[in-house]
């Protein structure tokens, strides 16, 4: 199989030997640009006649005089793509900057000038620039991976922002285009976008949240979402609220309860009083307090018979007193196991824990209980025996 060297050092080839330059390397692949930029000058220091030589397959070879003052260079005639693309990866930076001359109406060639407006050269980078700053900004959007990878470069920011200021003014199709890319950086940034322009409806920002791999779009889309819906009241929130809750991710989830606040739905928030995420079940007690709700109560009623909701005991940890250590620490010895290791949260988190209480559940046939122990007793290490197996020192 040919590594990304091979495929660059095989397209350069190519393009030396005058094939076309869509069929000399994929001309949709940024990598394939950035490769052949880098693959030119590792080459032409290795075999200096593939660009040197006057003499080529079409008879039109880029030539210069090395020990000129000024940037020098010339065609016999008119030079096509493949010869200006090797040329404008060139290690001279006179070579580079020159066949910039060639590629003002050379679209197939505008990826190149991208990089090249974070050459190292000045006269070259300005150059560049200047002919980027021309082309139309709808046409910016179709190189938007290239110019963000290269805008991480020390010099890479002018087509970046040159791109930012095109997805932000121009037609609304423009930016929606990106959303789908599959390109990480380009898809936050178009629906960075897009939120701001507040091109995307409540309910498919949601969804969007809910559904998205990339956690920047969630937490992007899933903040606008909530934003976006009216305060106290419940018109359309259901179409933002459920996608929300419905989510595996709880930071989706915790916005989705924040929003049942903004919808004037606060004792909806009571069910994720024991969801498993922290931050959900701190997001609920705030939407009920928004309410005039105490869950201090709710959480003590749970307790009473945690098996279908394991979360209680830890949930009362939380946001309860002292007093409630003992009815936490009373389900300790319960049968479900998930209940027992969120006791033992619950009390940590009480700041109760009492060692004789806990050290039992070491020897717990539940690794998640013993986990919990373990975590509950290291404050408390040098008080237990060396051959407790399931404590684990740090």
């Amino acid at each position: 199989m040919l590594t990304s060297e091979d495929e660059s050092y095989e397209a350069i080839r190519r393009l030396a030997a005058g094939v076309a330059l869509d069929q000399a390397l994929d001309v949709t692949d940024p990598d394939s640009w950035i490769g052949l930029d880098f693959g030119v000058r590792e080459l032409a220091w290795q075999r200096p006649e593939l660009l040197h030589s006057n003499a080529s397959p079409s008879g039109r070879r880029l030539s210069w005089d090395s020990d000129a003052p000024l940037p020098i260079g010339t065609w016999a005639g008119k030079p096509g793509d493949a010869e200006l693309a090797l040329a404008l990866c060139h290690p001279d930076g006179r070579i580079r900057e020159a066949a910039l001359g060639y590629v003002e109406e050379r679209p197939a060639l505008r990826a190149l000038v991208v990089i090249r407006c974070s050459d190292w050269a000045a006269p070259v980078r300005e150059r560049a620039r200047a002919l980027l700053a021309e082309v139309p900004p709808h046409r910016l959007a179709t190189h938007a991976e290239l110019i963000l990878r290269v805008g991480r470069r020390s010099r890479g920011g002018f087509a970046q922002e040159l791109l930012i200021g095109a997805l932000r003014t121009g037609p609304d199709a423009q930016a929606e285009a990106l959303l789908d890319s599959g390109d990480r950086a380009t898809v936050r940034l178009a629906h960075r976008i897009a939120v701001e322009r507040r091109l995307l409806p409540a309910a498919r920002l949601a969804q969007t949240a809910a559904r998205h791999r990339d956690v920047v779009v969630q937490d992007l889309c899933a903040e606008a979402a909530v934003a976006a819906l009216g305060e106290g009241t419940s018109d359309g929130s259901a179409e933002v609220v459920a996608p929300l809750l419905a989510s595996r991710q709880p930071r989706v989830r915790s916005a989705g309860v924040t929003a049942l606040r903004r919808a004037g739905r606060h004792t909806d928030s009571e069910p994720y009083l024991t969801d498993r995420s922290t931050v959900v079940r701190a997001c609920a007690r705030w939407v009920l307090r928004q309410g005039n709700i105490d869950p201090a109560p709710l959480y003590r009623a749970l307790c009473a018979d945690p098996t279908s909701r394991p979360a209680a005991a830890v949930g009362l940890g939380e946001c309860g007193v002292r007093e409630d250590a003992d009815l936490i620490r009373a389900l300790l010895a319960h049968p479900v196991p998930r209940v027992r290791a969120c006791a033992v949260a619950g009390l940590r988190a009480l700041e109760a824990v009492r060692v004789g209480d806990v050290r039992p559940l070491l020897d717990d046939p539940s690794a998640a209980v013993v986990r919990q122990a373990t975590i509950a007793l290291l404050p408390w290490a040098d008080r237990v025996p060396q051959e407790v197996p399931g404590l684990v020192s740090r």
